[in-house]
């Protein structure tokens, strides 16, 4: 992987591009709203809406030059046809053997990493471990107390 190349999966790169389209149609629009009603309170010196509605500006113009190069640099990632084995794109459930908990993560790049959807970054510790194993292997990760936590692949 080149390190300028944002290793994302086909669905990853739809959401980006819906997320640039409503930041550049939609965001932008209210923000400039914003900027106008406050404007009209008068003196901008001490005007804390203005100032507000001008932060928000600046950030949206810069998550949207963040989306735009990311989306320019993507490079689709497909599930390898290994069937059984962990891949950037799999599907995978694994099972804390310590708690017996099972749990579903799909791994992706870490432009789409969201933990709390079941997405986990391939340069994650967990998504390291799993890259390349298969179903039965146990891994060990360490959690960010220290501790080994082992896992047991169940499906890919």
């Amino acid at each position: 992987m080149k390190n300028n190349e944002t290793l994302i999966t086909a669905e990853g790169l739809e959401e980006l591009k819906n997320e640039l389209e409503d930041l550049k149609l939609v965001k932008r629009k209210e923000i400039s709203e914003k900027i106008k009603v406050a404007l009209a309170f008068g003196d901008i010196s001490e005007n804390a809406e203005y100032d507000e509605a001008k932060n928000e500006q600046a950030n949206v113009e810069a998550r949207i030059a963040k989306l735009e190069q990311m989306i320019k640099s993507a490079k689709v990632i497909k599930a390898t046809k290994q069937k059984g084995i962990v891949s950037i794109g799999s599907k995978v459930q694994i099972k804390d053997l310590e708690f017996d908990e099972t749990m579903e993560y799909t791994i992706v790049g870490s432009a789409e990493a969201d933990p709390f959807k079941g997405k986990i970054s391939n340069v994650s510790p967990l998504g390291k471990a799993l890259l390349e194993k298969k179903i039965g292997d146990i891994i060990e990760v360490a959690s960010p107390a220290g501790d080994m936590i082992k896992y047991e692949i169940l499906t890919v």
